[in-house]
């Protein structure tokens, strides 16, 4: 797929401007700070998105972006587990939560979801992503000897599994310590954690649109914890929904000074809020224009980051491709068709999958280099990546 005149470099650049050409006078100092690798401040990243035109985030997004990954953008060969899509919590933008009795609702046993890793065996996958709701019946042990029985099935295949407030409900059902839940875990097999429940860290929006669940300070200490465990970690945030830039940008800065303190994410993922079945559906979206500035902000803020995604199953094969030139560098994976948790709320992907090849195609036409990696950000050479085409 190429885009209007293809990307084979960033689209502002080939415009031949300068970096200091577009700039406006005021935020000269802040551009001129984040060019130069030194870290901005919560007022200054404001000033940025409210001031800088749209190609002067993607051109200075990019040079950071390239300053730590090169021109290579990540890929992986994954699938979701998806247990179940019953939860004690309503949050109002979760178009995927289902009480228990509801016709649509689900809740895989056991048995099922071995079935659904055995099933995977010598597809060369290396990543199962496992999320779902709140269930109120399953608890820390439930949990733990289903990582097991998955590990066996795929040895070759990291489990990552379970976001903060799935781990803060199960491992507190438990009696267990956050320490304790998440040793247990990965004495099972669960090597990393997935970004999801952050939302917005704010408060008062988190309590108006998520009020029940985990507090933003339990998920910064659950994935403190993990880092201080050896787990790494990825880390999200909901935005388009009722939050404003300062909102988004306080959540930003939370990540940053942990991984201060840590060092233990791997990447973040901005999340874009998708407005159908939900309680916030008259809200409306987020545009591709704000979705661009959200991504390229977080690039040029999150300084300490190695990596920033475009999670394609959200965003749709188009905006992520228009992602590339606004910082990310990498797209997360193959999928297989094995979540609803966007799908429900009206992405464009009905059924999200995409080959191996398709995904380099995708890269490539946006002028970057194709790269494999494993959970861990390992980079898979092509002549071990099997069975699917390089």
């Amino acid at each position: 797929m190429h885009l209007p005149g293809g990307l084979r470099e960033n689209p502002f650049i080939s415009m031949n401007e300068t970096l200091e050409s577009i700039v406006p006078e005021s935020l000269r100092p802040i551009v001129h700070k984040a060019a130069a690798g030194e870290r901005i401040a919560i007022e200054e990243a404001v000033c940025l998105y409210d001031e800088a035109p749209l190609s002067l985030l993607g051109m200075l997004a990019t040079k950071i972006k390239e300053r730590k990954s090169g021109k290579k953008v990540y890929y992986n060969r994954n699938f979701h587990i998806e247990p179940t899509n019953i939860c004690v919590f309503r949050c109002k933008f979760c178009s995927y939560r289902r009480p228990a009795g509801a016709d649509d609702a689900w809740d895989h046993s056991m048995d099922e979801v071995v079935r659904m890793a055995e099933a995977r065996a010598g597809s060369g996958v290396t990543e199962v992503h496992i999320v779902g709701g709140v269930h109120p019946e399953h608890d820390l042990y439930y949990y733990a000897e289903m990582i097991r029985r998955i590990k066996t099935a795929l040895p070759q295949a990291t489990v990552k599994a379970f976001s903060a407030v799935e781990l803060d409900y199960m491992i507190a059902k438990a009696g267990l310590s956050v320490e304790e839940g998440l040793a247990l875990l990965k004495s099972c097999g669960m090597e990393t954690l997935p970004g999801g429940g952050a939302e917005i860290f704010d408060e008062e929006i988190r309590r108006q649109v998520c009020g029940e669940k985990s507090t933003s300070e339990q998920w910064l200490r659950i994935h403190g914890t993990a880092h201080r465990l050896g787990i790494p970690t990825n880390a999200t945030m909901l935005y388009g929904h009722i939050e404003t830039p300062l909102h988004r940008i306080d959540h930003l800065d939370r990540l940053r000074r942990l991984q201060d303190e840590t060092g233990g994410f791997n990447a973040f993922i901005p999340l874009k809020y998708r407005s159908r079945n939900n309680a916030l559906s008259e809200i409306g979206e987020a545009s591709i224009v704000e979705d661009l500035r959200t991504l390229a902000l977080s690039r040029i803020f999150l300084d300490n980051f190695p990596h920033i995604k475009a999670y394609w199953p959200m965003y749709g094969k188009t905006t992520t491709q228009l992602a590339l030139a606004f910082g990310a560098d990498d797209i997360d994976g193959t999928i297989d068709d094995t979540t609803k948790i966007y799908s429900m709320a009206g992405a464009e992907d009905r059924k999200p999958i995409m080959n191996t090849a398709e995904m380099r195609a995708l890269i490539e036409s946006a002028g970057y280099l194709p790269t494999e990696r494993d959970s861990f950000y390992r980079e898979i050479p092509c002549s071990e990546a099997a069975p699917s085409p390089c």
